[in-house]
């Protein structure tokens, strides 16, 4: 007996998700949702001190078509690390939309700076935003991490992030 119960927890250890593995477990992508996503830097290295690349990545990363079909609502980009708002559209996972937009910073990244080596981290972290929640507070307490960081006095002083709110021609 005692040694099927070992058998049985052995199994059980061995079956539970582990690492991104982990991250991956009861994560389900809905239609319309808004997630708060943040993906980190290989090995937290800071590329995005250096202007330049900061630069390429922001305009990357910022464009709406990277992101499409899902809308992308809010975003800044740290030294080592990034935060989004995403609104999923109908047939798109986000997984897939995640794995898609860095896929695409990257090749990019590492065709314009060879040096820079991996880019990303494997995996992301994700939060479905409640339906009582305000998504432009939760734009407006990502676009200020830059200010809790200590890399700016004043947010306009910061040149990587951008809100769709911004825009003429979204609503408000």
């Amino acid at each position: 007996m005692r040694v099927l119960l070992m058998v049985a927890l052995n199994a059980a250890r061995h079956a539970r998700p582990m690492g991104h593995a982990a991250l991956r477990k009861g994560r389900r992508s809905i239609t319309g949702q808004v997630y708060l996503v943040t993906f980190t830097t290989a090995g937290r290295a800071c590329h995005f001190e250096d202007w330049s690349i900061a630069a390429d990545a922001s305009r990357i990363l910022g464009d709406a078509s990277s992101w499409a079909p899902s809308k992308f609502l809010a975003w800044v980009l740290m030294p080592d690390h990034f935060h989004g708002l995403v609104q999923l559209a109908d047939g798109d996972a986000l997984g897939q939309c995640v794995g898609r937009v860095k896929g695409i910073c990257a090749r990019v990244l590492r065709t314009n700076y060879p040096d820079a080596a991996r880019i990303w981290d494997r995996g992301f972290h994700d939060r479905a935003l409640r339906a009582e929640e305000d998504v432009r507070a939760a734009a407006r307490y990502l676009i200020a991490n830059p200010l809790r960081a200590g890399l700016v006095e004043q947010i306009g002083d910061y040149p990587f992030w951008d809100a769709i709110w911004l825009r003429s021609d979204e609503p408000l």
